[in-house]
């Protein structure tokens, strides 16, 4: 009997990781071997049941724009554009993570680098998520002063995604820092009105204003518990989902 392949709750996802989620915290190596290819193979996982995936990656663990223009004396829109080559660096170490566990995968970048990367255009993107190949969204949004948080709002929007999902080092929002506090309590679900009423720290206020203007879901969860990402697109109850018309909801968050 042929075994029955399991069904996603989401088709097309948006998956925004950080840079930081990169690097080795003990020797400070900007990229951990072990750490890169614990990510690739959640992602080839989720791949393998059939989920169109767009990857959005920070550069925080190479260089992060804003701090290199407030500590080290680089000037903001020469340190952003630092930043975006940064993601590429890592989207190019994913790409070739990925592609030795057997994944095909299209790298394109929003500043135009043709040695490197694709550029990104929006319909060879969507045909290249039709055919089964998970795409990284480098390079931001190719212009300063925009967070990777924006373009994976921005990217999410642009293909249709179901869903962007944010992975952080905390397992979704909680109404006091749960690193702190032991009374803390984590939501379920959260509105996005309630989240900008509250100044709730989920995104940036760009991005976060593109997903509530395009009715785009967010789920935030911890990429520390296993199989995180499977959970999340089979529907599991895993972190906390930001959408229209919640009853759950906090007044602060921590990530």
């Amino acid at each position: 009997m042929e075994e029955k392949k399991p069904k996603p709750k989401y088709k097309r996802i948006v998956l925004k990781l950080s840079g930081e989620a990169l690097r080795n915290t003990k020797d400070g190596e900007p990229i951990d071997s072990n750490i890169l290819k614990s990510i690739c193979e959640e992602v080839k996982e989720v791949s393998n049941i059939g989920v169109e995936i767009g990857l959005v990656i920070g550069g925080g663990n190479i260089f992060r724009g804003l701090n290199g223009s407030q500590n080290k004396g680089i000037d903001r829109t020469t340190g952003d554009h630092m930043g975006m080559l940064s993601t590429v660096v890592n989207g190019l170490a994913i790409m070739d993570c990925l592609e030795k566990m057997g994944v095909t995968v299209r790298l394109q970048s929003a500043i135009p680098m043709d040695k490197l990367a694709e550029p990104f255009i929006l319909r060879r993107a969507t045909r290249h998520l039709e055919r089964g190949r998970v795409v990284i969204f480098a390079g931001g949004t190719g212009n300063p002063y925009f967070s990777t948080d924006t373009t994976a709002a921005l990217r999410a929007s642009e293909i249709g995604a179901d869903i962007l999902f944010k992975a952080t080092k905390v397992d979704g929002i909680y109404d006091k820092d749960p690193l702190k506090e032991k009374d803390a309590v984590k939501y379920d679900s959260i509105s996005y009105m309630t989240a900008l009423k509250d100044g709730l720290r989920i995104m940036d206020s760009t991005a976060f204003s593109l997903c509530m203007e395009n009715k785009m879901p967010i789920l935030v969860f911890s990429m520390q518990e296993p199989r995180s990402i499977y959970k999340a697109v089979m529907g599991e109850e895993i972190g906390t989902i930001v959408k229209e018309d919640t009853k759950n909801y906090g007044n602060k968050c921590y990530l």
